[in-house]
């Protein structure tokens, strides 16, 4: 794997064929891995999710993938989280008697109270609620597609937003993190956009970093 590839995270949970074939139709140069090293070594890294919230975690503490994170997102170096990939950046969650996460974002994970159903299953459209580099030629409106049953309140990191039962937020961004709440890899325009948005800031932050 050179620096300029993308890490895709392999915890041991998860279906990733979908995020890895709509990165390959973006032409992105990733490897799909397990190894802390090579997490490091990349230009940008993607966490993505479908498992429980401490499940999650302790696979990546298990793996020593926890450090890895954090060392990337130090290191300024372009990173995505994905549905419960987004969730354990922050502080914890109240899934199944309660989980620390890895606090890189503050906030807490709660189940949905007042949904009509949950999980929280299908489309669902964003509201944008301020500019980032991700989101560029995002409009509120925009449907993206949702499968969770805990979701993070609006903060200061909210970059989107949708409303289920409440406002939450469903794409966060903080300087070099960005995150969804829904899968990008399955929410077609929408997703489309934001993936080629991530290509590119992983693009852009290798060229920089080449030139310094």
């Amino acid at each position: 794997m050179t620096a300029a590839s993308i890490a895709v995270i392999d915890y041991g949970g998860g279906n990733v064929g979908s995020l890895l074939a709509a990165l390959e139709r973006r032409g992105a140069r990733f490897a799909l891995t397990a190894d802390p090293a090579a997490v490091e070594a990349a230009g940008a890294a993607i966490l993505p999710g479908d498992s429980a919230f401490g499940a999650t975690v302790d696979a990546l503490r298990e793996r020593g993938l926890d450090g890895a994170i954090r060392r990337t997102i130090a290191a300024g170096r372009p990173f995505l989280g994905i549905c419960v990939g987004m969730q354990v950046l922050f502080d914890s969650s109240d899934e199944y008697g309660g989980a620390l996460g890895l606090g890189i974002l503050p906030g807490e994970v709660r189940r949905f109270t007042g949904a009509p159903r949950v999980p929280h299953m299908g489309w669902n459209d964003l509201v944008v609620e301020r500019s980032h580099p991700f989101v560029d030629g995002l409009t509120t409106g925009a449907w993206a597609y949702f499968l969770h049953s805990y979701r993070v309140a609006e903060s200061a990191a909210t970059v989107a937003s949708c409303d289920y039962g409440g406002r939450f937020a469903a794409i966060v961004a903080q300087d070099n993190v960005m995150a969804t709440q829904f899968h990008p890899e399955k929410s077609r325009a929408a997703g489309a956009r934001l993936l080629d948005n991530f290509v590119r800031i992983a693009s852009a932050s290798h060229t920089g970093a080449a030139r310094a």
